[in-house]
């Protein structure tokens, strides 16, 4: 019976990628998993794995300066943000982008989250991703986060179209 139980873990742990969906959001797409629910709550949208284990918060918004460099605007947002520490610059959109990792535990110890937050700008649109997991399983959404912010895409002007 041991065997049996041990088998259905390793099967369980090689479950197949998650099937990703485009999103756009604003002026910003993204890939999201297919079976996670979507919401939204003051602009920002939501995307809650099944399982409860994770969920994604999206939020987009225009830079208010026109004309603004994307790495200025990047600076302006981790500034904004309170801290510049922690911030592993990234390109996500071939635009400059960061990554921060944080973790919190509830004073009992009994409960272990881990945020993964991704922000960025192209000069005209601000975004950030925030992904909320169980620390438990972080193995699995850390990955999937991966791609999702990996996804992320800055929607043409519509005065382009045909080109």
């Amino acid at each position: 019976m041991m065997l049996g139980s041990l088998l259905v873990m390793v099967l369980a742990a090689g479950e197949p990628a998650a099937e990703l969906t485009k999103y756009e959001v604003k002026t910003l797409a993204l890939q999201v998993p297919s079976e996670w629910q979507q919401s939204e709550a003051d602009g920002t949208q939501r995307f809650d794995d099944p399982t409860g284990d994770a969920y994604l918060l999206v939020d987009v918004g225009a830079v208010q300066s026109a004309g603004m460099k994307p790495q200025k605007c990047l600076e302006k947002i981790l500034t904004a943000m309170g801290s510049e520490q922690g911030w592993k610059p990234l390109k996500l959109g071939k635009a400059p982008a960061a990554r921060r990792v944080d973790s919190d535990t509830t004073p009992d110890g009994a409960e272990s989250v881990q945020t993964v937050t991704y922000v960025g700008c192209d000069g005209k649109t601000t975004w950030s991703l925030v992904f909320h997991m169980d620390a438990k399983k972080k193995d699995r959404f850390e990955t999937l986060a991966e791609k999702v912010a990996g996804s992320v895409a800055y929607a043409k002007p519509s005065s382009r179209k045909g080109k």
